[in-house]
């Protein structure tokens, strides 16, 4: 293996693009002094160790930065600010690293102080503060695609889990309906509910997952690695109700998503590839912590998870692009930048948020402010601020006829609280004489109907995507 050191795993990419699917890591040889070839890298290695047993003893504890130093990462923390700026200004900073370096470091949590090895750019692609279509085209105008492919790879997981779910919209449906009945066994299982409350609270015992417990509730951020061993051992070592887990990510979490959040905890469990789980092991949790932590009396097996039914796909139908008449711009927290999808200004715009309608418990201070603050600075050109209401046709109602249009246009809300919401609201809105244009992004269009299985049959179809997207580019040396 000439200049690069390969170490593999056999954990797989979840929750978009928070970017780190783990099925290998590689240290490009730029990142390695003077390992151009095996016999210069044993003897570094020789000249570092002195031995192979310590070498191996190292490694299986995760410690490669006693090996090489210099592979440890830059400080560097993200400053999750929710605007359309600062999520080009963050883009921008990482996009000379979502090549080779993203590929070979991407799998590694060096902490929340160290975070120069992933983008971090989920919880504004997310809201939409800034699209996927525009994360592609900076990353792709500046890498080489096979350098950057991972990286790519991971934003299209994002794009396969919120397809995936649109046309299976069922499994949301059930997820509530079971998260209701998980919620009132905490009521009379006290076991669980001890479980349960050690668990949110990061008194488990279980040193990794009580900090992550921790460091979710206080920053609304996760690796997404760390999501995934998470999850793992909520299931199979605490043995507490996935859908607990996933609605405590949801409340948590600045980049919280139906899609991604669901089918993830899913895939975890089971459930989303039928029979295939993951389980966190600790010399993997060690190896990609670099030591940081080595927990103990983690569960040695993964049973999965089943359920006693199927989820039908059902096709997608896509809404035709509204003609230009006046109209009631309607921004919500699925997609902010709804305002380039028309292609005249609007009448007025008005801002309503579902992010209570995400739980039947609290939202988290960090995930609501963020999307608040989301919905704000995207109307701000607009002199308004978001609202807040079980009800949406009221609101809505009202801002039409203030702005004497009869026409509402907003982005297409795909399945989750918002849609719920805007369902809810139609029929009101069309006995007021109004109707509603849910627009369909061309890239979503494009993307979704390719997500009716596993990820393969999207990820297959990748470079045909990009060059429809107009995105595909030449090699560059």
């Amino acid at each position: 293996m000439r200049g690069r050191l390969k170490i593999k795993s056999n954990s797989t990419c979840l929750w978009g693009t928070n970017d780190e699917d783990a099925e290998e890591s590689r240290f490009a040889p730029e990142n390695l002094p003077d390992l151009q070839a095996p016999v210069h890298l044993a003897q570094e290695m020789g000249k570092r160790l002195g031995s192979s047993e310590i070498l191996l003893k190292k490694m299986q504890v995760g410690r490669m930065t006693e090996i090489f130093p210099e592979i440890v990462e830059a400080k560097e923390t993200i400053s999750f600010k929710p605007t359309r700026t600062n999520g080009l200004k963050r883009l921008k900073q990482f996009v000379g690293r979502a090549g080779r370096h993203y590929a070979g470091k991407r799998n590694y949590d060096f902490g929340t102080d160290q975070r120069s090895n992933v983008s971090g750019l989920s919880p504004w692609v997310r809201h939409r503060l800034i699209t996927e279509q525009e994360v592609l085209a900076t990353v792709l105008a500046s890498h080489n695609p096979d350098a950057a492919e991972k990286f790519v790879q991971e934003v299209f997981w994002r794009t396969y889990f919120k397809g995936w779910l649109e046309q299976r919209p069922s499994v949301w449906a059930h997820y509530q309906r079971d998260l209701l009945s998980a919620l009132e066994r905490l009521k009379s299982d006290q076991g669980l509910e001890i479980r349960f409350n050690d668990a949110v609270n990061g008194n488990t015992g279980i040193d990794c997952f009580d900090h992550w417990a921790r460091e979710l509730v206080t920053t609304g951020y996760l690796h997404n690695h760390a999501r995934m061993w998470f999850a793992s051992i909520w299931i199979f070592t605490l043995h507490i109700p996935w859908h607990l887990g996933a609605d405590f990510f949801l409340r948590h979490l600045l980049d919280g998503d139906p899609a991604s959040n669901t089918l993830s905890w899913r895939w975890v469990g089971g459930l989303h590839t039928k029979g295939k789980t993951y389980l966190a092991r600790p010399d993997n949790i060690a190896k990609y912590t670099q030591g940081r932590f080595q927990p103990k009396g983690l569960a040695k097996f993964a049973k999965p998870l089943t359920e006693p039914l199927d989820h039908p796909l059902i096709p997608l139908s896509i809404p035709l692009i509204p003609a230009d008449s006046p109209y009631l711009l309607l921004l919500t927290e699925d997609d902010l930048s709804s305002d380039c999808l028309v292609r005249t200004s609007p009448a007025a715009a008005i801002g309503l948020l579902a992010t209570h309608g995400r739980s039947p418990n609290p939202m988290g201070d960090a995930a609501k402010d963020f999307a608040k603050g989301a919905i704000n600075s995207a109307l701000e050109p607009y002199g308004k601020l978001a609202q807040s209401a079980e009800d949406w046709s009221g609101p809505l109602i009202k801002a039409a006829r203030n702005a004497g249009v009869t026409t509402i246009a907003t982005a297409y809300t795909p399945v989750g609280p918002t849609r719920s919401r805007l369902d809810r609201a139609e029929p009101f809105l069309r006995d007021a004489g109004l109707s509603l244009n849910r627009i369909l992004r061309p890239y979503d269009a494009l993307t979704w109907p390719h997500a009716r299985a596993g990820f393969f049959g999207l990820r297959k179809k990748i470079p045909s995507l990009l060059s429809q997207l107009n995105l595909a580019t030449q090699p560059r040396p």
